[in-house]
């Protein structure tokens, strides 16, 4: 059953990650990209859509760490499966979201 929290953890890791431009961008009156806009993940939405998107992936991020067996800041385990599911989803968010915002533009000598 071990793997079956570290499988809520990684997920619980990556929610939590991904509400964090959310947050900070609603939080600044920016719109941002949201399953919500048309087309989805591209189009924007607005800053108050994305405060509340970002306050939802906190709280299932907080269900899926906390409320899902027994999760340890000292279990390496534990954290790692975290942290995993947080660079993942923060990778996959800069090579995403870097097309519409230039963040993947190459390097200038």
């Amino acid at each position: 059953m071990q793997w079956l929290a570290l499988l809520s953890y990684f997920f619980g890791g990556a929610f939590l990650a991904n509400a964090v431009p959310h947050c900070v961008s609603g939080m600044l009156g920016r719109p941002f990209q949201s399953p919500f806009a048309k087309p989805p993940g591209e189009g924007l939405s607005s800053s108050i859509v994305n405060v509340l998107w970002g306050f939802f992936n906190i709280v299932v991020g907080y269900v899926l760490v906390c409320r899902v067996g027994d999760f340890g800041l000292r279990n390496t385990a534990d954290v790692l499966a975290c942290g995993a599911g947080a660079l993942l989803i923060a990778l996959f968010s800069a090579r995403h979201f870097g097309r519409f915002h230039g963040g993947n533009a190459p390097e200038q000598p």
